[in-house]
């Protein structure tokens, strides 16, 4: 994750001029949305590639439970990258101006969090299948930070006056 563009959004963040919609221009405009925006779409492409091809051959030779175990982890897989691939199409669009920015913060926009899985991955699965999954944890993580610190409004409460909070706890004391 860069620094750099962590470090401006926060700063945009805590900013009063700078408002959530600069954030998000800002993020679609960078270098880290384009690395992200590529690798996404690179990775759709290798899983695609690869459960058409090797993958259909490599699920072939394993047993029963480990090609029921293969079939259910192809579709968490294909699902969190639809999901991620979806993310990095709704920011493209932003950049492209074919979608304003404040319309990219709502929720049916936003990128879900991972419901934890119990277990571990078949020890029978095809390596391939395993890297892609873990390239794919490992991006929906990251592209899940990148969601949470640009479109949740995190702006502080306002501080309450220490002075009326007194007042306030006097006239409960006193009936007032």
């Amino acid at each position: 994750m860069s620094q750099t563009f962590m470090a401006e959004i926060g700063a945009a963040r805590s900013s009063a001029p700078l408002g959530r919609a600069e954030v998000v221009l800002d993020f679609t405009r960078s270098e880290l949305f384009d690395r992200t925006f590529n690798e996404g779409m690179a990775l759709v492409e290798e899983t695609a590639a690869y459960l058409d091809g090797e993958g259909r051959r490599d699920s072939k030779l394993l047993s029963r439970a480990a090609a029921l175990s293969y079939a259910a982890e192809s579709m968490k897989l294909t699902t969190r990258l639809m999901q991620i691939a979806s993310w990095l199409l709704v920011q493209r669009a932003v950049r492209e101006g074919e979608m304003d920015p404040m319309a990219a913060c709502e929720p049916r926009y936003r990128l879900k969090a991972r419901e934890e899985q119990p277990g571990t991955l078949d020890a029978e699965l095809p390596v391939a299948l395993v890297e892609l999954v873990l390239q794919t944890e490992r991006l929906h993580e990251r592209v899940l930070y990148l969601d949470r610190r640009m479109y949740l409004d995190d702006t502080p409460a306002p501080e309450a006056n220490p002075v009326q909070s007194q007042l306030d706890r006097l006239k409960a004391a006193f009936g007032g």
